[in-house]
């Protein structure tokens, strides 16, 4: 497994501060967060780099041996920052994006913010659609998808799972035994094969779909106007107004989102850039 900085910056974060608290404010990460990404980075090296005592962590002797190498690359990294900063107001081109439209207004659009605001000369283009852009043609330079890559070109990875949710309109009517009665908002039949469309089917069989779209945006503000239950990803469903999450026994079900790019573009500096920020905001391992 290879080391990534954001992985780095964790790792030296809880070395030096040696409680996960004060690690997490130091990345402005929450302590949750942080912990469940040492346990993932812990899973993925295959060693314990820490050894948890009651007052606070501490290194392991495998976590000693990774430290130097730790820092050495966190020496070369403020090298880079250095370098970066002092021509970041000359850096410039053109960077195109391809995503599903709901990872791009609520999930993307924050962090392309931050990113233009460090990087103004850096033109970044959002294409959101239903299609699959190509990257070995060039018709996006960075790609997320629900599914992983398959081209001997593409340089990938899983950059995080996303919860989906079951939802209907604040104040309405929860859901009977098998749905009987309920009017149901989903993806149009396109996408009959996805795996919140089959959850549904089994979950609320005596439901009636009243609405299709296969635009999840679209699906949420139907679901605000009244038109049915939805089944939407959390990071979009959880900040909508008017709608609110069912607790139900069995959630639906949850997808990995997965980041690609060209391995031509691989040392293409604005490329590096945006995805360690994106990477540093939303990976989890």
């Amino acid at each position: 497994m290879v080391m990534e900085w954001s992985d780095v910056r964790l790792f030296l974060a809880i070395a030096r501060e040696g409680t996960l608290g004060a690690a997490a404010r130091s990345l402005g990460l929450t302590q949750p967060t942080m912990g469940r990404r040492l346990r993932a980075l812990e899973a993925a090296v295959g060693q314990t780099l820490f050894q948890r005592t009651a007052d606070g962590f501490v290194l392991t002797d495998e976590g000693s041996a990774v430290l130097g190498h730790a820092e050495r690359m966190e020496e070369e990294a403020i090298a880079l920052q250095r370098e970066v900063a002092g021509q970041g107001r000359q850096l410039g081109g053109m960077l195109r994006l391809s995503s599903s439209d709901w990872f791009g207004a609520h999930v993307l659009s924050p962090i392309l913010a931050e990113f233009s605001a460090a990087y103004p000369n850096v033109m970044v283009e959002l294409i959101t659609d239903s299609r699959l852009l190509s990257l070995p043609r060039r018709e996006a330079d960075l790609a997320f998808r629900i599914a992983p890559f398959t081209e001997p070109e593409v340089i990938s990875r899983r950059l995080m799972h996303i919860d989906y949710g079951l939802y209907m309109r604040v104040g309405g009517d929860f859901p009977r035994a098998g749905g009987k009665g309920a009017r149901l908002v989903t993806m149009d039949q396109a996408f009959e094969t996805m795996p919140d469309v089959a959850w549904l089917k089994r979950v609320l069989p005596e439901a009636t779909v009243a609405l299709r779209s296969n635009n999840r945006d679209v699906q949420a503000t139907l679901c605000a106007a009244g038109a049915g239950l939805a089944v939407l990803p959390r990071p979009l469903g959880d900040a909508i107004k008017g709608i609110e999450r069912i607790d139900v026994d069995e959630p639906p079900p949850g997808r990995d989102t997965w980041v690609g790019y060209h391995r031509d573009l691989k040392r293409l500096t604005r490329l590096r850039l945006l995805l360690d920020l994106v990477i540093e905001r939303l990976a989890v391992r």
